[in-house]
Order: structure tokens, then sequence, then C-alpha cells
């Protein structure tokens, strides 16, 4: 069965009630007032099978729903039911009002440009047969009351059809927005875990295979010469590879990196400094302040940034020593990395502020801006060729529910 709107149902049940309460009262009129004639059985017979007419359209003949057009069937019981109502009205004038409800009933479900003339036709019936049976001096009100009836449910009647379509129209827009922003939202969704993904790869297994490689590479060329060093750097790149492993199954699971399930931020930080110097490379790690406890998203943010920033310190820059700063401010709290390396000319725009990517490095210093505005701060870098350069992060900590948004509300940069 189909779906009704309660409020149709409602006017449906006033519609048919009114209907039979009229054609009863007509009925009941016709017994008293017009019995006798020639044609009494045709009329009863007429009056049984108009209502019976009726009620069958109910359920074999239902009016279409708003906005559809009118199913043949409709049309065939509408024509129906109103010859009936003619025939009816010629025998006995006493069925003049039962055509009201036939308006609300079969005629709303018309165009208006078929259903104005329909009414109006009918209305001009009326007001006929209430003028042939009418006695003495003609009531003005037999011509005036029928079409101002007529009128105003007319007008009523198209001015609800007009009123549903622009709804109907209203609520299709709103329907396919709904759909477009739902469509839009998972899409966003996706960039915003492919994006996560991609930092978290570049800053865990990128750099871990990097280091890999270049501890395999230096092993490789001392492997006949200086067989324990050779064994050396394949002990650290095995280390290397278990906690590369680590770090992948956390961020898998979107938990906080592994230095940070055992350490403070500043204990994490020292921990990265101490694994990070080894042969030609010392790195320092200074502490200004107490950083109390901050937000996870910004310690790990953080942590990230120190360790892109020495990936690049150690794979680019060629410095023999770089300084890990955390400075702790009431306002905001800062992560300054500085190497003695040999510095880029910086772009002045800010929009590439390093050395030209090829096709498959250059994307530490982006992967490290979005990880700052995720948590709420800003990544700057200054550098000048041949003097090193100083990566500073500084994220404010008042009020941190307003500095910490979420990676969906961040406009989002090429990672991969």
């Amino acid at each position: 069965m189909r779906d009704t709107d309660p409020d149709e149902r409602w006017l449906g049940a006033v519609v048919h009630a009114a209907f039979f309460l009229l054609l009863g009262s007509s009925f009941a009129r016709f017994l008293t007032r017009d019995q006798g004639g020639a044609h009494t059985g045709w009329v009863v017979a007429l009056f049984a099978v108009f209502g019976l007419l009726y009620v069958l359209g109910r359920f074999l003949a239902p009016a279409p729903r708003p906005g559809s057009p009118p199913t043949r069937r409709h049309l065939v019981w509408l024509g129906s039911v109103s010859a009936v109502w003619l025939v009816l009205l010629a025998l006995a004038p006493s069925a003049t009002w039962c055509a009201m409800p036939l308006l609300f009933a079969g005629l709303h479900a018309l165009p208006p440009r078929i259903a104005v003339p329909v009414a109006a036709a009918l209305t001009a019936l009326v007001v006929a047969s209430e003028i042939r049976v009418a006695e003495g001096p003609l009531n003005p009100n037999m011509v005036v009351a029928p079409p101002a009836v007529a009128a105003v449910a007319t007008a009523v009647m198209v001015h609800l059809q007009r009123q549903g379509a622009r709804q109907r129209v209203l609520i299709d827009d709103l329907v396919r927005t709904r759909h477009e922003l739902a469509v839009t939202e998972r899409r966003a969704g996706v960039l915003a875990e492919r994006q996560r993904l991609a930092t978290e790869i570049h800053d865990t297994l990128a750099q871990g295979l990097s280091s890999q490689q270049m501890l395999l590479q230096a092993a490789g060329r001392v492997w006949g010469t200086d067989p324990e060093a050779a064994r050396a750097h394949v002990h650290r790149a095995a280390e290397i590879t278990s906690r590369s492993l680590v770090e992948a199954r956390r961020f898998v699971y979107d938990l906080a990196p592994a230095d940070l399930a055992a350490h403070t931020l500043p204990g994490a930080l020292a921990v990265l400094a101490e694994r990070e110097s080894g042969p030609g490379l010392t790195v320092e790690f200074r502490l200004d302040g107490e950083p109390g406890r901050l937000p996870e998203r910004v310690e790990a943010a953080l942590l990230r940034i120190a360790q892109g920033a020495l990936a690049n310190v150690r794979e680019h820059a060629a410095a023999t020593r770089a300084a890990l700063t955390l400075t702790c401010l009431d306002d905001q709290i800062s992560l300054d990395v500085a190497d003695d390396g040999r510095g880029f000319e910086a772009d002045p725009s800010g929009t590439r502020p390093g050395p030209a990517p090829d096709s498959a490095r250059g994307h530490g210093l982006p992967a490290m801006r979005i990880r700052a505005r995720q948590a709420g701060g800003t990544l700057t870098v200054e550098s000048t060729p041949g003097e090193g350069t100083v990566v500073s992060a500084a994220i404010p900590l008042a009020p941190l529910a307003a500095t910490v948004r979420s990676a969906s509300d961040t406009p989002k940069e090429p990672a991969l």
C-alpha cells in the first residue's frame, strides 16, 4: 500500500464523510419531497449506483500521488461518477449538492487547466438545477452562493496544488543537496585519511628505509676492509627496521608515536636526538621551560615535525651538528631544529621553502607544515646557503580547545 501523508489521509476522510452526509441528506429529501414520480425506482437505483461507484473508486481507482498525472483508471472513474450524477440531477434535483464533494474528491487530481473549466461547468449545472426547482420569486442566493462557494473551493485547490509543487521541488533540491553533501564528506574523509597515511609513512617508514639504505651502503663499502664496522652498520639497520615496524603498526591504528607511549614529549625528543646522533652528526636536545601536560595531538605533531626535520638534516644538509630546542612559554610552545649544514635558498613566498623537489623526494617540509597547521600552529623555515637552516614550529596554548583543529578542517596540500 502506498505511503500517504497523515494530513492527506485526514483530508480524504473529511471529504468522504461530507460526500456520504450530503448523499444521505439528498436521498432523504428526495424521499420526503420528490418521491411519487414515474422515475422513482430509477432514481433510487441511481442513488445506490452513485454511492457504490464512489466507494469503488476509492479502492479501484485511487487518486494519483501529488505531482503525478492522473491515471487512466482514475479518469474513467471520474467520468463515470460524473455521468451518473448528471443523470441523477436531471431526474432528482435533490442531488444537486453532491457535486461539491466530487469537486474535492476527483477534480483535485486534474491539472488546473482542466479542473477549473470542469468546476465551472458543475457549478453552472448546480445553479440551473436550483433555479429549476425554485418556487416563488427567485432567491439571489441561488445564483450567487454556488459560484462563490465553487470559486473559493477551486482557488484553495489550485493554491494547494501549486504550493505542493513548490514544496516537492524544494524537497527534491534538499534531497539532492544532502546526497551531494554526503558524497563530499565521504571524499573529504578519504582525502583526510590518505593525508594522514602519507604523512605517517613519510615520517616513519620512508625515513627508516632511507636510514637503512645509507647504513647498508656504508656496510657494503667497508665489508672487506673493516668487518666490525660493517656488522655495526647492519646491526643498527636491523634496529631501525624493528622500530619502523612498531611505528607502522601504531599509525595503522591511529595511535600516538611509539616514543610518546613510553616518554613525555621532552623525553621522546631527547631519545630522538640520541638516536639520530652518530658518526658525522651530533644532535643535542635542549629544554627551555616546563611543557606540562599537552594534548596528545600537539605532542605527536611536534615529535613528527622533529623527526622530519632531523631526517632532512641527515639526508640533505651535510651538517655535523644539530640542535633540537623545545621552548615552553605561557601562551605557546615552540620547537626549533637548527643545523650547521649547507643551507639553501628559501622561497620568499613560503610556497616552496626548500630545495626544489624531484620526482621522489621533497615532501618533508609540506608534511611538517600540515602537521603544524592541524595542531593550530605555524611552521617557518629560515635558511641561507652555507649558513645552515632553522625550522621552527610554534603552537599556541590558549585556548587549547580553539587551537587544536581536526584534520578535516585543514586545507589539503599534496603529500605523496
